[in-house]
Formats: structure tokens, C-alpha cells, sequence
């Protein structure tokens, strides 16, 4: 048996399969703070204890790995200490990916640990997409790159949704567009860490760096940081987060969350229009997260007004359903043996 892990700022997802990726057990606790994350973790895998020996392999979502990590690893006490040199790159996700790690290796000792990264999908990229035009020796001094996230999402809608051409939206609180020519990523809309991109629930994306720059001469590094990842995007403009109540709020006429929806929009519409160019045309475009494949409104406001996806040729419009868990099972199938 394998049990999939997904543990993010937010919630708890977890899910047994057999050696035929049925579904066993599943659960799903949702976070509306994190005061007790610790605790109800601990309650929540104490749940399957029942199955202990009969789990062969636990595999975990890892947002970041950094430059060395990148393919599905086998998580020892020294791998975990050095996977949490990158927890400061992914503060959202990261600190409460390895704490399951480190839970779950305490109630099922003996069980192999697994991580799994959402950069994973994008080591192939090509230089153009992934190197920033900085000075060389600052790029290898302190690893600067684009890693790109969400793969383990972006690989599993296309994979579901097929075609040679696929432009991928991963919808959520967190969100990103993938370009995928081939089965392979060849450029993404987030970068060195999570913030860039989209406009997000939270999360800025794409600004102008002498913005960061300033707030951090007038404000603090960590001031700034906390901006940037929990007071802007969406939050920024309309003050909410849940995009039920953006989109009600619109509907009734509320300026703040027009605009914060006006923005979303467009900024997806941009990338996709980007990532057409690049690919050479598109035959598949896909969304997936919460809000892509969960939300018939904005994928009727996105695709509305993109004249490109009815010429020259029909671009096909599908939703894949998230499932993470599986497609963890499936990247750490060969260690249950």
C-alpha cells in the first residue's frame, strides 16, 4: 500500500491506494488557522495506525527542493535537514511539507518516506526559459534559477488531458501556467520561488523588482516579504480571498473586487496568449486547482475574450479534477517494493 501526503498551509490531504492505485481512505481537514497544525497532524495519520506494516511507502508533496533536489527521493534525517535549508524560498508550503515528513516517519516507523517535488516537472527546462539575465557568478553563487511549481499538478491534468501543444492553468490559491510541448514543460510562469507570475490570492506575482527594492529600504526584508506573500494579489486589491466571495461581491457591483477580478483574469489571459506564441499554436488547454476546474465562471471569463483559441483551429478547453495524491502514488510506486 501507498499512503500519498499532502500537507500544505491549508489543509491536510491524504489518501491510501492499493498496488492498483484504488483508493482505500481518504480525508481532507481544512485550516482556518494553523495555531493547532502540530496536533491535528499528529491526530490525523494516529487515524491509520491500523494499517501500519501494511503501508510500504509514504509519499509527500515538497514544493522546494532547490537545485539538488528535483527527482522523487527517499527522505533520510540528513536529507530532511537539508531540505529545510529551503523552507525560507517556500514559506507557505515548504515548513508544513517536511513536518509531515517528520510525523509521518515517527507513527510509521520502518516505512519508507518519499518526497516528491512540484519542480520536478521543470528540470528539462530550456536555458532560455529557466536562466534570469543576472550576472553569472551572483546566478552560481546563490542559486538563482527558475524552478517553476505546481508540477506534480501541471503533469498530471496534462497527462489526463492529452495533445501535443498544451498550455496548463493550475487555479487556486496559489496559481501558474505551464507551457508543455511534447509531454516536457518548456517555460512556467513561477520562478525562483512561488511569488512569481499570476496574480494570486495573496501572493503579488509578477511586479516591478525596484518595488521590492523600495519596500525594502523603507519597510524591512521581512516586512517586505510578508507583503509580498500574504497581503497582496487579490487580498491586495479587494481585501478577500476566497474567490466564491470575489465573484459574488462583483456580481453585486463592488468596484474593489471588479478590479481584483479584472486583474486575475488578465494577467492568466497575457500568459496564455505568451505561452500560444511560444508553443507555436495550442491544441489542448487545460485547467485544473480548485478554482480551474472548480469554477465555470472564470474559465468562461478567461477563454472569452481570447480570440486565438477558435483560429486557425479549434483549441480543445478541458478540466482535469486535482488529485495530487495520486499522482504521488504513481511518482513513488517502485519504492513499495
Amino acid at each position: 500500500m501507498i499512503l500519498a501526503l499532502n500537507c500544505g498551509s491549508q489543509s491536510i490531504k491524504y489518501k491510501i491506494f492499493n498496488s492498483d492505485f484504488k483508493v482505500l481512505r481518504e480525508k481532507v481537514v481544512i485550516f482556518k488557522n494553523q495555531r493547532n497544525y502540530d496536533q491535528i497532524l499528529i491526530k490525523t495519520l494516529n487515524e491509520l495506525k491500523s494499517f501500519n506494516g501494511l503501508i510500504k511507502v509514504v509519499g509527500h508533496r515538497v514544493v522546494h527542493g532547490g537545485p539538488k533536489f528535483r527527482n522523487p527521493t527517499e527522505v533520510t534525517p540528513l536529507i530532511l535537514k537539508e531540505l529545510r535549508r529551503y523552507n525560507k524560498l517556500a514559506p507557505l508550503h515548504n515548513p508544513f511539507n517536511l513536518l509531515g515528513i517528520s510525523v509521518a516517519s515517527k507513527i510509521f516507523p520502518g516505512t519508507k518516506q518519499v518526497a516528491v517535488f512540484d519542480t520536478g516537472f521543470y528540470s528539462g527546462l530550456p536555458e532560455e526559459a529557466s536562466i534570469y539575465p543576472l550576472p553569472e557568478s551572483i546566478r552560481k553563487k546563490y542559486g538563482f534559477q527558475r524552478f517553476g511549481f505546481h508540477g506534480i499538478s501541471h503533469k498530471h491534468a496534462s497527462e489526463r488531458a492529452g495533445g501535443e501543444k498544451i498550455i496548463s492553468c493550475h487555479l487556486g490559491g496559489g496559481s501558474s501556467i505551464t507551457a508543455i510541448k511534447n509531454g516536457k514543460a518548456i517555460d512556467t510562469s513561477m520562478g525562483f520561488t512561488p511569488l512569481e507570475g499570476l496574480t494570486m490570492m495573496s501572493r503579488c506575482g509578477d511586479l516591478d523588482p525596484g518595488i521590492v527594492l523600495e519596500l525594502a529600504r523603507t519597510l524591512s526584508p521581512e516586512k517586505t516579504e510578508a507583503i509580498l506573500n500574504h497581503e497582496s494579489g487579490l487580498k491586495g486589491i479587494c481585501g478577500l480571498t476566497d474567490m466564491k466571495e470575489i465573484l459574488k461581491k462583483a456580481d453585486e457591483k463592488d468596484k474593489k473586487a471588479i478590479l481584483a477580478l479584472k486583474i486575475f483574469i488578465y494577467r492568466i489571459q497575457k500568459y496564455i496568449g505568451a505561452y500560444y506564441a511560444i508553443l507555436g499554436g495550442c491544441d489542448t488547454l487545460v485547467f485544473t486547482g480548485a478554482i480551474g476546474a472548480g469554477s465555470l465562471k472564470i474559465r468562461q471569463l478567461i477563454c472569452g475574450g481570447l480570440a486565438i483559441l477558435n483560429k486557425p483551429n479549434k483549441v480543445k478547453i478541458l478540466t482535469v479534477r486535482p488529485n495530487e495524491e495520486l499522482a504521488i502514488a504513481e511518482e513513488v510506486k517502485k519504492y513499495e517494493i
